[in-house]
């Protein structure tokens, strides 16, 4: 993958600002898409819908990136970096974008938000497994070590979890939303690893712009896919009803509905800005360590119980993610000490 003009300070940087913005995403999305069922929206697809709704503010970094090359470039600036090739299967990774937010909507409609926690930790497994088999992603023990104490961190708030069934669902569709959840988690599992394929596979640079592109494409067919979803099922008729019927009042509705079109936004944005910067593994990882943020603001915001089982889980989670970046700290200093060797080398068989 090459990262046109980026040192590797740059993008560290890169990286904490995208893990920034995914940590809104990660850690609001859920609460938001929470209050919305909770305060009487039922809208399933509109939803769903909602998650990448907001592809539309991605023109506003796009424009801003799009000036500065006009100002370094002149009229040669290119307007935009994507191929019809990258475009399609930007396009065709969108589609089954939507449809695994339509699994997700569709559970997270039936569960409390602290079973989420599940889908978080079979999405960290999926995404490792994804990542090994379409990307070839090296395993290091650290890596590894840092999935299991993720993965069993997370399951074990999704298992040991005191959140009951919500008022009014059924232990079938409790056990259905379940079930739903578990497949969003495999399906974005597979997703992650293949927009990095599209990264390795682009054959040119890999710039922000494209990058931005890339997401701008993947989140507008998704939203093209959810819209069908809500024409077929009467949704654009039913938003002004469920906005009079909704609990917080008609102008909080609507207030809760661009909020989490947001928040949304700053999940799809983060996670393909952790993915340019580092890898799908990485943001796998990043999701899950902040899986105990989302459990403390749960508790804070919808008077969950906090148990002990949530604190051993935010310490597992917290134990992992050291583990990781303890990794990567390791193998950049391996490629720093190899580097002084490999231009010494150089320099040698050129005086020769």
């Amino acid at each position: 993958m090459e990262h046109h003009g980026l040192s590797t300070t740059m993008r560290r940087i890169l990286l904490l600002i995208n893990c920034l913005i995914l940590a809104v995403g990660i850690c609001g999305g859920p609460l938001m898409m929470r209050l919305y069922y909770v305060e009487g929206g039922s809208r399933v697809w509109f939803s769903s819908w909602l998650q990448t709704a907001g592809w539309p503010f991605t023109l506003i970094p796009l424009a801003i990136l799009y000036l500065c090359r006009r100002k370094t470039e002149g009229s040669n600036a290119k307007l935009y970096f994507i191929t019809p090739r990258i475009f399609i299967a930007s396009f065709v990774i969108g589609v089954v974008t939507g449809v695994d937010d339509f699994f997700y909507s569709w559970g997270g409609s039936k569960l409390p938000v602290s079973t989420s926690s599940l889908l978080l930790a079979a999405q960290l497994a999926f995404t490792a497994i994804g990542a090994f088999f379409i990307v070839k992603l090296k395993f290091t023990p650290y890596s590894i070590n840092a999935v299991v104490l993720l993965t069993v961190g997370a399951v074990l708030l999704g298992v040991r979890s005191n959140g009951d069934r919500p008022e009014g669902v059924t232990s079938k569709a409790y056990i259905l939303g379940f079930m739903m959840t578990l497949l969003a988690a495999a399906l974005y599992g597979v997703i992650l690893p293949c927009i990095e394929l599209i990264y390795l596979k682009a054959k040119q640079a890999i710039t922000a712009t494209l990058v931005l592109e890339i997401q701008m494409v993947m989140c507008f067919a998704a939203t093209v896919f959810c819209t069908i979803g809500m024409i077929a099922n009467n949704d654009f008729q039913a938003i002004s009803r469920e906005a009079k019927q909704f609990n917080l009042g008609e102008a909080r509705y609507y207030t809760v509905i661009v909020w989490t079109t947001i928040i949304w936004q700053c999940f799809f944005v983060g996670v393909i800005g952790v993915i340019y910067c580092s890898s799908s593994l990485m943001s796998g990882v990043m999701i899950a360590v902040l899986l105990p943020v989302t459990e403390v603001l749960a508790v804070v915001f919808f008077r969950e119980n906090f148990s002990g089982e949530k604190g051993l889980a935010l310490f597992l989670s917290l134990w992992g993610f050291v583990s990781y970046f303890y990794g990567e700290f390791r193998q950049t200093k391996k490629q720093k000490n190899k580097n002084p060797k490999t231009e010494m080398t150089m320099m040698h068989t050129e005086s020769v």
